[in-house]
């Protein structure tokens, strides 16, 4: 997992070759403009999530992984936390790994809480077992998906 500002976006750009793609798509929305919905930038490669969605308790919050993507997600307006556990500890699956969906749903509860502010980021890895959309309210939020190479 990695937490950041976006201003230091640059820094992470030689972790995956396609970083820099997904924040310079981010640097040219329009962000109250932006329609929910998802956009294809580099086909399965690399997909932009336009969301809003109500948050939830941290009780309510699954953690869930993914072997095919990592996640960057960037609120847009409101606060959003993130429960986190390490993949390496969670052994007690809801239904196994959904393929078509990359998805994997835990009942174990996360070891660590973060929380974002609009003009900051997270990055999930398929190593990070992540509980998003812990809070109150509603939150406008962008969701990159970047395929493992």
């Amino acid at each position: 997992m990695i937490i950041d500002n976006l201003a230091n976006a640059a820094n992470y750009f030689n972790l995956h070759p396609l970083f820099e793609k997904a924040f310079e798509y981010f640097n040219q929305l329009d962000i109250k403009g932006a329609e929910t919905g998802t956009t294809d930038i580099e086909g399965n490669l690399l997909k932009a999530s336009v969301v809003e969605t109500q948050l939830k308790p941290e009780t309510e919050a699954r953690l869930e992984t993914h072997r095919k993507y990592i996640d960057i997600q960037i609120p847009l307006t409101g606060v959003e936390s993130y429960g986190w556990r390490s993949l390496a500890t969670l052994t007690d699956s809801e239904s196994g790994y959904d393929e078509a969906h990359d998805i994997e749903f835990f009942r174990e509860r996360p070891t660590t809480l973060v929380t974002l502010q609009p003009g900051e980021f997270i990055i999930f890895s398929p190593e990070d077992g992540h509980a998003p959309l812990v809070g109150e309210g509603a939150i406008r939020k962008i969701i990159f998906k970047v395929a493992l190479l």
